[in-house]
């Protein structure tokens, strides 16, 4: 008998919640098995099947054998309104690579970001990449779950304390549809193994107002000719195509994303769309790497906060770029 651990998104906006329950199974593959929408806000109580698809397979470095991750269908057998992975499959292909900054803050079961209990800490400078408990909060939850996801099979590139106290960044590498569900695995993963250490997570690109960083979930992204046949003019034209639907992309980047993109902090400003070799301050970053690599490699789209949808990402991207 297995233990399989089925994770879906449900219904609540403007970004869903993560769900799962176990399923018990002697068979060899997790087979599709439905849901009470009406508690998901996926369904009325008079209609409340909804049914759960199994989409990728990772080994459970928890209490289950498998996580599976799983996408959403009506009881009619119909792409669920809720489902936004339907849309990111069918353009994006595995030629497509992605990397993920993920940032987010802990916090106590309270709401309180770990090392704020007594109140506004010292200002940012010291804590960006910092050690001593004086400077870094959480740094057991961040490495328990760095090493749950390379036990999954999830591309962690690596991991780091970030700007504010009590705030941490991971990076999660994919191909294809597959990114977008990795990210979202790590994210459970994240949230699970926070539980273990009585911490939660918060995604909110601004959770602390002032001269604090917001947290975002900075995309990096490249197709083959990206990597291999690039150049200036072709770095160039995918930033301009990008920026021409600016207003299309920041509505798929998260709610309260204007808290955040203000033009301070590292930031451009919401309104506004720019790109340009090293800026941090620009919407879309030209890497160092793709210029000492002869125009082949990236690039670094700054404007997706940390609680956007991987795949609503995804969707813009590569839609935008293929059209």
């Amino acid at each position: 008998m297995k233990k399989y651990e089925y994770i879906w998104l449900d219904g609540y906006k403007p970004e869903p919640m993560l769900r799962s329950k176990i399923k018990v199974e002697d068979s060899g593959n997790p087979p599709d098995w439905a849901f009470d929408g009406s508690s998901t806000q996926q369904a009325e109580g008079s209609k409340s099947d909804c049914l759960l698809l199994p989409v990728q397979e990772y080994e459970s470095p928890l209490f289950s054998d498998s996580l599976v991750m799983c996408q959403v269908e009506t009881g009619e057998h119909k792409t669920h309104p809720s489902n936004t992975r339907v849309a990111a499959a069918e353009v994006v292909t595995d030629e497509w690579w992605f990397g993920f900054e993920q940032e987010y803050f802990f916090t106590d079961q309270n709401g309180v970001i770990l090392g704020w209990e007594d109140g506004v800490p010292r200002p940012q400078g010291d804590y960006y990449c910092g050690v001593g408990s004086s400077n870094v909060q959480g740094r057991e939850i961040s490495e328990a779950h760095l090493d749950a996801c390379l036990e999954a099979g999830i591309e962690l590139s690596g991991t780091n304390a970030e700007v504010a106290l009590g705030q941490w960044e991971y990076q999660c590498f994919g191909r294809g549809i597959k990114a977008a569900d990795d990210l979202w695995i790590s994210r459970y993963l994240l949230h699970k193994i926070a539980e273990d250490f009585g911490a939660s997570v918060n995604l909110h690109p601004k959770p602390q107002e002032g001269d604090w960083n917001g947290s975002g979930m900075h995309t990096n992204f490249s197709n083959n000719e990206m990597r291999s046949n690039g150049s200036e003019e072709l770095f160039n034209s995918i930033c301009e195509k990008l920026g021409s639907v600016h207003d299309k992309g920041i509505a798929a980047y998260g709610s309260d994303n204007d808290k955040r993109l203000t033009g301070l902090h590292e930031t451009q400003k919401i309104t506004e769309f720019s790109y340009a070799k090293f800026d941090r301050g620009a919407s879309i970053r030209i890497p160092i790497f793709t210029l000492e690599h002869n125009w082949n490699g990236y690039l670094e789209d700054r404007r997706p906060a940390s609680n956007a949808d991987p795949y609503k990402i995804l969707a813009h991207l590569v839609g935008t770029l293929i059209s």
